[in-house]
């Protein structure tokens, strides 16, 4: 556990980037203006001290794997995906475009591999908002239905795209393409690793990147190993 009583935002995100992401989350400078106690910039700020202290305190705990995602229902599968993962990529986009833009604009004549990075996340973050749109308006909703047929024992209307494989080829092909586009990612960064002399906000851009991607991973199979499968093999069964 991380005791940020009597420490300034700089040696809190220092001894942990992680903490980072709470501090700009709640318009807390911890770069450049990171030289100050964490309770006096909380009283200036009108920010909880003690909300500050419960999410750093809580930054390093896994989030549980330990879910049998092959057992759940396909409609508490797919509603899973969107508040779990839809969520953090919403958010996520958000926060890292800042980093990106900040890092690019000031250390990008020296790194310039951190100007294309910016451009491969600026790609990714708009393709992804894309996809999730798609998955949540047209086919998460459809393989909602079939799990709700399935239980009832109903039948379900036949959707405007013909087969669920129609859709999930093209959600699988975007997946493709957002791996493709943090592979580069991946290598442009040098697996995530920042220069020595690194300033906290390249180390927080290059943390959270690696985050986004550890995300992504289990983001995507979860719906290319499971839901979609599944839902094609329903489909048929309810057909």
């Amino acid at each position: 556990m991380i005791d940020i009583d009597d420490k300034t935002v700089a040696e809190i995100v220092t001894e942990n980037i992680k903490t980072a992401d709470v501090f700009k989350k709640n318009g807390i400078d911890f770069c450049c203006g990171g030289n100050v106690k964490v309770q006096e910039i909380c009283k200036k700020k009108g920010v909880d001290y003690n909300v500050i202290k419960e999410e750093i305190a809580n930054i390093n705990e896994p989030s549980s794997n330990a879910h049998d995602y092959n057992s759940w229902d396909l409609d508490f599968l797919a509603d899973y995906i969107i508040n779990t993962h839809h969520k953090y990529v919403a958010e996520a986009n958000n926060l890292i475009i800042q980093y990106s833009d900040k890092v690019a604009k000031v250390h990008g004549h020296h790194y310039t591999e951190v100007v294309e990075i910016n451009k491969l996340f600026h790609a990714i973050a708009n393709e992804l908002n894309s996809h999730m749109q798609k998955e949540e308006m047209m086919l998460f909703p459809y393989i909602k239905e079939l799990a709700v047929a399935k239980r009832n024992n109903t039948k379900v209307a036949p959707p405007q795209f013909g087969t669920i494989q129609n859709p999930i080829n093209m959600m699988e092909a975007e997946h493709v393409g957002a791996g493709d586009i943090l592979s580069q990612i991946t290598e442009l960064s040098n697996n995530f690793t920042p220069p020595a002399e690194a300033c906290n906000t390249f180390k927080a851009l290059y943390s959270k990147l690696e985050e986004y991607q550890n995300d992504l991973f289990q983001h995507i199979h979860l719906e290319n190993n499971i839901l979609f499968p599944k839902a094609i093999a329903l489909e048929q069964e309810l057909s």
